[in-house]
């Protein structure tokens, strides 16, 4: 058999496999190349790190935040705010939601422990976000370039959290089949998705926004494109569940505390533990201090910062309204993506874990797939799997820093 040919058959043979199977082999290659990235931070880690000396996958995969999903999986949430010396609210639970905790725990009641059913929920979730973000892409940009997707986004450089006990796999899993509901206007499913999303992981205010400008890009096209009374009422009533649902642990947490600014007094509690002194909540405020503080560390003023801010806002909306690999995507996938960045911009500080935080926007994978050039995606590919290794070294090989925290 000539070369051609071998290759020929090779490809019929990859494209005669069922859709679901060729998400499974990307899915286990990716998690494998994973797992070596974390085998050799391993045997890099020293005693200065977080880890110690030669940590287990185990113990990689419990470390950070998961010991937070642990804790509200075995003591629950706090009666009573917890004080850190200076007097104001210290970390505590309530900043972590319980669906993915509680979740794990039920699995691992059947392995034996809760890093074990965490680490089995972030891995089936992670199978399962693949195989819907390819279905959201595939009648956009078509199969070739929604399997590509699926490679740098199960290859990319936050790929490690679908083998440790965070809930962002599963916050996705549910967040991408949410989003193809819309597409495909099943909405009665989104009454079961929209509260599940709100009890996984903070979000599902941007998902109350993106409903709400769906609605009004639905309303301002009624005449090239129907609206139903019937989709009008679900959006309106999804909308607006979205908000109940995401105002709703801050009413929990102040029922059960007694303090009607708990939930928000603990989200604050690590921004003081960059800033220091901390007044309260003021949207957008988060990223103006945070420019310049990061550019007084860096030597290049405040005022540098600021300038900067204002000019990656202006590039990031550039980019969604205007770059045509970006419109290719669809208009759910564009309004998501536009509505979760706003949602950081208000409630967010930039700080070590913004690349964590960026992971629900991860549909825009899809746009750095259209481009139909091998070298192209390839080139992706090896960008992507650097910078994986890069935020694993530094995260849990060193882990001892400031800016190392996941």
């Amino acid at each position: 058999m000539t070369a051609p040919a071998a290759v020929s058959t090779t490809g019929n043979a990859w494209t005669r496999l069922p859709v679901a199977a060729r998400i499974a082999i990307v899915y286990v290659l990716a998690r494998l190349i994973t797992t070596a990235f974390f085998l050799f931070a391993a045997s890099l880690s020293a005693e200065g790190s977080r880890f110690g000396v030669a940590p287990s996958l185990p113990d990689l995969a419990i470390g950070w935040d998961a010991q937070w999903y642990w804790t509200v999986a075995v003591s629950g949430y706090p009666s009573q705010l917890p004080l850190a010396e200076a007097g104001h609210i210290a970390e505590n639970a309530w900043a972590f939601m319980p669906l993915y905790a509680y979740l794990s725990a039920g699995v691992g009641f059947f392995l034996g422990s809760w890093g074990a059913g965490a680490v089995v929920v972030s891995l089936i979730a992670g199978y399962g976000a693949c195989a819907v973000l390819h279905a959201m892409l595939r009648e956009r940009i078509g199969g070739d370039a929604a399997m590509w997707a699926v490679v740098l986004f199960s290859c990319g450089p936050l790929a490690a959290l679908f083998q440790v006990g965070y809930a962002e796999t599963l916050f996705l899993f549910l967040l991408f089949l949410a989003i193809r509901c819309v597409q495909r206007r099943r909405w009665g499913w989104l009454y079961l998705l929209v509260p599940a999303m709100g009890f996984t992981r903070p979000g599902i205010l941007a998902f109350a926004l993106f409903l709400g400008l769906y609605g009004i890009h639905r309303f301002l096209r009624r005449r090239r494109e129907a609206l139903p009374a019937r989709d009008v009422a679900h959006i309106v009533s999804l909308g607006a569940l979205a908000t109940l649902v995401g105002f709703s642990w801050q009413w929990i947490a102040a029922a059960v505390t007694g303090d009607p600014g708990a939930y928000l007094a603990t989200e604050l509690a690590w921004r003081r533990n960059w800033l220091g002194g901390e007044s309260g909540f003021v949207p957008v405020d988060g990223w103006v201090k945070a420019a310049g503080f990061w550019f007084t560390q860096w030597g290049l003023g405040p005022e540098m910062g600021y300038i900067s801010l204002f000019l990656l806002v202006l590039a990031v909306a550039a980019g969604l309204l205007l770059l045509p690999q970006v419109n290719k995507l669809g208009i759910e996938v564009r309004l998501w993506s536009a509505s979760y960045l706003i949602y950081l911009l208000l409630v967010f500080f930039p700080q070590s874990s913004v690349f964590r935080l960026l992971v629900p926007a991860s549909p825009l994978f899809g746009a750095l797939a259209v481009p139909k050039s091998l070298p192209w995606r390839l080139g992706m590919l090896a960008l992507a799997l650097v910078g994986q290794w890069w935020w694993i070294y530094n995260m849990y090989a060193l882990g001892n820093t400031y800016w190392q925290i996941p």
